[in-house]
């Protein structure tokens, strides 16, 4: 944690550390990996929102936990992006960390996938598999999605690539 800076370290510090280490296939064992990463997800959501930091929510999509749904938006010049997120629990978790992805920017930046799949590989990729199995999903949205989204949203944004719903909304009726 050398070299982060100190709201990084505290928010960290705070998300439960997982200790199953169990993948979807493994049955009673990653049915308990499960109840620890909801664990860690209802604090994570809680210390978000206690400090007025709001910025997604999620779900199962399915009732075995492979498969993920729900939005996250950002606050970028007193306006809120929204999208759609979605992804999958690999074989091999947590081993590998899911891939995390915004359908609707597939192809909008070079930092990004097909599908959507937001790029981690650099920097998260290395962190996740330094601290497997305890690190679960409320970390690789800490530390892979939140940076990502406060880097490219901007960019995205001030470039053009994606308008605010209300701005789309006004240039529809023109």
């Amino acid at each position: 944690m050398e070299g982060w800076d100190p709201n990084t370290k505290s928010t960290l510090t705070q998300i439960p550390l997982l200790t199953t280490k169990a993948g979807p296939r493994d049955g009673a064992a990653w049915t308990q990996r499960l109840k620890e990463e909801y664990k860690s997800l209802i604090a994570y959501t809680q210390m978000n929102k206690s400090n007025d930091n709001d910025w997604f929510r999620i779900s199962a999509a399915n009732p075995e936990g492979t498969r993920w749904t729900g939005k996250c938006w950002y606050v970028h010049n007193l306006l809120k992006y929204e999208f759609d997120l979605q992804f999958d629990i690999p074989v091999t978790y947590p081993a590998t960390a899911p891939e995390l992805e915004l359908p609707e920017l597939d192809g909008k930046t070079q930092k990004m996938y097909r599908g959507g799949k937001i790029c981690l590989t650099v920097h998260f990729k290395p962190l996740w598999a330094k601290n497997c199995p305890r690190f679960g999903i409320a970390h690789a949205l800490c530390l892979g999605l939140a940076p990502w989204l406060a880097a490219e949203i901007p960019i995205l944004v001030d470039s053009g690539m994606i308008k605010h719903k209300d701005d789309a909304a006004t240039s529809n009726e023109s």
